[in-house]
């Protein structure tokens, strides 16, 4: 009731998914981790010449496994004094350390490290898996349910509206099918990309490193490192990895919040063209004073969320890529919402699947302005004239049906009058809107 966005607020239980992997504590955990596995790190680098037992390992692992809520309190704790996070993380190992009779491995925490070298792993960690762990599963989701319904629909014939005029009569299913074939080639893109992540010290050049200890390939030792947390090694950099690979799949992200974007302004203009009808839930109010309504909600909230996560990337690819010279701090402010951009999307995707849900194809509806559209014939009936030969075959038809209230009969009589080869004359006779849909339900099963 108090918060101040709606993520933690009204769409909390919605949103919920993104916590287990986007907040303040993964942040500060998966920094522990980082830092813990540097200190690891360095103890497998012979010219270091510092040995490590055994069970002196499985104390450092038992530091970043058992962190939690409270850990990350004293983490916390520690920030107030330095005014600096990733320093506080550095002395709270060190604490950790102390208490395991371990401190005198303290001078290798956060060895030749900045700042941005345990960020940058921290943040592509946290990225990479609520991409993958949430993003990727509830957008496949809704892929799933409009294939499904491509299919069940593909051969319910509908009238299209190009401009907003009756055109050439389509099928539900093979509507539904474009919008499956956009979105499965955009998030294969998803899957495909990686992000990066560097760790080559203050400017990137791994100054610190090799002033110390200039006989160890610190390349690839970086290059093991970062590829150990399930990223792509990035060596080209300044002080911050560029952020060019998750600007990359945030635009990706942002094309397909603008897919179903598009799909819930098509449903909301079906629905109110009673092209689809919607549930009628016991106890649902749809107006607070017109009883009779039944407003398609959950498209119109999906569309709201959709515009707030594309707002906020916005925001990203205008400026996460951007760094004064070697370095400024914008970006870690920035990446601190990282997670509302998938907790917009994530909402906008739930209430689309509930609308789809909620929604049902009104055959009955379709069929009726099918029939009182005669005139989107006059494209079947030119193309054939075309086929026979005759000239002004376009022209002869505009001046039939162009603007003009006519009937299947009139449009029936004019082909009985027609001097074309007599199989296209029947072809031509036997022909509706309804049936005239060319390969549609083909096309929306194959999908």
């Amino acid at each position: 009731m108090l918060n101040i966005s709606p993520i933690d607020g009204r769409y909390k239980e919605t949103a919920e998914e993104v916590k287990k992997y986007f907040s303040e504590y993964h942040l500060i955990k998966n920094r522990i981790i980082v830092e813990i596995e540097w200190l690891k790190k360095l103890f497998n680098i012979r010219e270091v010449e510092l040995k490590i037992k055994e069970e002196e390992l499985k104390i450092l692992d038992k530091i970043a496994k058992e962190f939690n809520i409270n850990e990350a309190k004293r983490v916390k704790e520690i920030e107030q004094v330095t005014k600096h996070d990733v320093k506080a993380i550095e002395y709270y190992i060190d604490e950790k350390l102390a208490e395991n009779n371990l401190e005198k491995y303290n001078h290798l925490v956060h060895f030749a490290c900045t700042s941005e070298d345990i960020n940058n792993i921290a943040y592509g960690v946290m990225e990479k898996e609520l991409v993958q762990n949430v993003y990727i599963p509830n957008i496949s989701k809704l892929i799933h349910i409009l294939r499904e319904k491509a299919r069940k629909y593909a051969n319910i014939s509908m009238l299209s509206h190009t401009h907003g005029q009756n055109a050439t009569p389509t099928t539900v299913g093979k509507e539904f099918s474009i919008v499956v074939y956009r979105m499965e080639k955009i998030l294969n893109r998803i899957k495909q990309e990686k992000l990066t992540g560097k760790f080559n010290g203050t400017v990137g050049n791994f100054n610190a490193h090799s002033i110390s200890y200039p006989n160890v390939d610190w390349i690839n030792v970086a290059k093991e490192f970062v590829e150990s947390f399930g990223l792509e090694y990035n060596m080209y950099t300044t002080q911050i990895e560029s952020h060019d690979s998750i600007a990359v799949v945030l635009s990706e992200i942002k094309l397909l919040n603008n897919i179903v974007l598009d799909f819930d302004n098509d449903m909301w203009m079906y629905i109110s063209r009673n092209y689809f009808k919607q549930q009628n839930i016991i106890g649902e109010v749809g107006s607070s004073v017109m009883p009779h309504k039944i407003n398609p909600i959950n498209f119109e909230n999906s569309m709201a969320n959709i515009k707030m996560s594309n707002g906020i990337i916005d925001v990203f690819l205008n400026n996460l890529q951007i760094s004064r010279m070697q370095r400024d701090l914008s970006d870690s402010s920035l990446q601190r919402n990282i997670g509302m951009v998938i907790a917009y999307s994530l909402i906008a995707i739930k209430q689309t699947i509930i609308g789809l849900n909620k929604s049902t194809v009104n055959e009955e509806k379709l069929r009726g302005d099918l029939n009182n559209t005669p005139e989107v014939l006059a494209e079947p009936v030119q193309t054939i004239l075309r086929k026979n030969g005759c000239k002004n075959a376009y022209e002869t038809l505009k001046e039939l049906t162009r603007g003009k209230n006519i009937s299947l009969e009139n449009v029936r009589e004019f082909i009985s009058d027609l001097g074309i080869n007599e199989k296209d004359k029947g072809i031509l006779l036997n022909l509706t809107p309804e049936n005239y849909t060319g390969l549609a339900e083909k096309i929306a099963k194959m999908v």
